[in-house]
């Protein structure tokens, strides 16, 4: 399940939506308006694998890290969130939601940067 933070513009849902990137979007499809970031993790460890995606630099944090669900900081302009979405969930090391569990990833123009459950280092990945 790929869930869009209400930071998110509606208009891009949309395109991933026009993409079939299946997604639902705190305040629209799922949860409330104005939930607060700690109240965010506890909503998602009730679902089942899902990969949370926000344009709030909170939300990379290694403390974070937890088996039950992916984190995504979407460090990009809020006009290339879906573009960024899309290119992430395409790349062989994310493509799938058993690969992303555990993750805190930072989605940039240089790169994937992430910290993986245990983890002692960040790790860098640079876009294919």
């Amino acid at each position: 399940m790929n869930i869009l933070d209400e930071n998110i513009p509606e208009h891009q849902r949309q395109i991933l939506q026009l993409w079939r990137v299946k997604v639902q979007q705190i305040g629209y499809d799922i949860s409330r308006k104005g939930i607060k970031d700690d109240e965010i993790i506890t909503f998602l460890m009730r679902k089942r694998q899902p990969t949370f995606f926000s344009r709030d630099d909170d939300f990379y944090q290694r403390h974070l890290c937890h088996a039950r669900y992916c984190l995504v900081y979407l460090s990009v302009s809020r006009y290339e969130a879906a573009v960024f979405i899309r290119r992430l969930l395409c790349q062989p090391e994310f493509n799938t939601q058993a690969k992303r569990m555990g993750t805190v990833i930072r989605v940039s123009m240089a790169g994937i940067y992430l910290w993986r459950l245990y983890a002692e280092q960040e790790i860098f990945f640079s876009w294919n």
